[in-house]
């Protein structure tokens, strides 16, 4: 779980919900509480993504929201020293000893790069196929953010459009002074909404989700020159010193120590 984005979820809404209660209390709420508003921007939203987006993508977009709370990444001077223990077990053993150690790496893309070591591929073939399935997974998260976006983008314009509706019934009867302010209010709800979706959901987890697959690149190299280093024969001092270059330099302090 990652609590940086709960924290900051929690301080946004909580702040947001303060100022809807201000001087109102609770009984304030029902000013904000308008179903055609919600269902015009968040549906309206989600349809525009079906269009803009094939089916099978949209399919997906919980598992890419979920990916801003959750984060299975291994920390990288661990798996460091993972490969560093697997390159020593190599040298003294042969590779075929990691066929042991194989079915408790957790991590799917660093489980199959040995297992290719395993099977006897060379070290340009280990590093095509890792590279490849890389870049797939690199592009599919990047479909991800980019729905993010959109969702971010269509929100406060479907929230205008809600506005635009409502002054339009409003202006559209005027025979009653009283409930002009009252239609003013729900008018301008829809822009609430619209603005909030984007500005405190989907645009933050965009830009999350940009992170995360910056993050999970950087690791997939990081395997990647391990695993093609195993498979060579490299020294384990070697590989972690060559390795050591992916971490930041507090990170590479630490695991010199």
């Amino acid at each position: 779980m990652d609590i940086a984005t709960v924290l900051g979820y929690a301080l946004g809404f909580g702040l947001i919900l303060w100022s809807m209660t201000h001087g109102g209390g609770l009984a304030a709420l029902k000013l904000f509480v308008h179903p055609p508003a919600a269902a015009v921007v968040c549906g309206g939203s989600f349809a525009a993504i079906l269009i803009h987006f094939p089916i099978g993508d949209v399919k997906n977009v919980m598992k890419v929201i979920l990916k801003n709370f959750i984060n299975k990444l291994p920390n990288p001077d661990e798996q460091i020293e993972q490969i560093v223990e697997y390159a020593n077990l190599a040298r003294k053993e042969g590779l075929l000893a990691l066929e042991g150690k194989v079915k408790d790496v957790d991590d799917r893309f660093f489980a199959k790069g040995l297992q290719l070591v395993i099977d006897g591929f060379s070290a340009n073939t280990v590093r095509d196929i890792l590279e490849l399935d890389a870049e797939v997974e690199k592009q599919r998260h990047n479909v991800g953010k980019q729905m993010l976006q959109q969702l971010g983008t269509f929100a406060p314009a479907f929230g205008m459009v809600e506005t635009l509706i409502g002054l339009v019934q409003m202006l559209s009867n005027l025979s009653d002074p009283s409930k002009i302010g009252a239609g003013m209010a729900g008018a301008l709800v829809g822009t609430f909404y619209g603005a909030f979706v984007a500005n405190m959901i989907m645009l933050p987890m965009a830009g999350k989700l940009e992170i995360r697959a910056k993050e999970e690149s950087r690791m997939r190299e990081l395997m990647i020159e391990g695993i093609v280093a195993i498979q060579s024969g490299e020294k384990p001092a070697l590989i972690r010193e060559k390795l050591a270059g992916f971490l930041a330099p507090a990170e590479r302090a630490k695991l010199e120590a």
